[in-house]
């Protein structure tokens, strides 16, 4: 039999940080809620959670790489809703900001947790946000634990690419 890693949702000792995008706030503040909730019913205070807004989706990378390089944070969750218009905009976010959270992920050796909902229209984006669809923002949260959890159990990364104690 294999010898198996898997992590458990619970509160890491150290802390966690939340880039929420302000663009499409009435959906945005949803996830927000769903994680800020989750993580608080796994026994994460307040205190422990630090809350960054940025103006639309593609400032979350950035803001994501400032936070994680501060090595103060033990997850990075990132938060927003990008909404198809009639250009093709919204592809070139999506596909922008997906590969530089998942490059940001690999070089810190951090969960950085992709919560950008992608929807066709804004009703599904609120399906998304805490309606019959669930709330990534709550996934994007257990996620951030059980990846935490995970990381621990396997061990350190290599140099470079330490997590925050």
């Amino acid at each position: 039999m294999p010898h198996e890693f898997r992590g458990e949702q619970r509160a890491p000792a150290g802390k966690l940080a939340i880039v929420v995008s302000r663009y499409n706030q009435a959906v945005t503040s949803r996830l927000l809620s769903g994680a800020l909730e989750t993580l608080a019913a796994h026994g994460v205070p307040d205190q422990a959670v630090d809350v960054a807004w940025v103006p639309g989706a593609f400032e979350l990378p950035l803001a994501a790489s400032r936070m994680a390089h501060t090595r103060r944070y033990q997850a990075i969750i990132c938060l927003g809703a990008v909404v198809r218009g009639e250009t093709t905009h919204d592809q070139h976010i999506n596909r922008a900001v997906s590969l530089e959270l998942a490059r940001l992920a690999a070089a810190t050796g951090l969960p950085v947790l992709f919560g950008l909902l992608t929807c066709e229209s804004l009703e599904q984006a609120f399906q998304r946000a805490g309606g019959s669809a669930g709330n990534k923002g709550s996934e994007c949260a257990l996620a951030a634990l059980e990846m935490i959890s995970l990381l621990e159990k396997l061990g350190p990364a290599p140099h470079g690419n330490q997590p925050a104690p």
